[in-house]
């Protein structure tokens, strides 16, 4: 079973932005895929279980952005 979590991302601009936290995002324990677009500022990701928001956060994070 699987599970798709969306969040609101604020600060990223460009592709350059997507790419970053789609990488941080994927080194979180049991993401599959990975999806951020800088024109809505969405980030959706399946995971093979709900992911904690906290550490979804993080990761958001550690790429130089916050959740909204």
């Amino acid at each position: 079973m699987s599970a798709t979590g969306s969040y609101l991302v604020t600060g990223m601009t460009c592709e350059h932005c997507e790419r970053s936290v789609q990488e941080e995002v994927a080194e979180l324990e049991g993401v599959l895929e990975v999806h951020a677009d800088h024109r809505t500022g969405q980030l959706t990701v399946l995971s093979s279980a709900p992911l904690d928001q906290t550490a979804v956060a993080a990761a958001v994070a550690e790429a130089g952005y916050s959740l909204a």
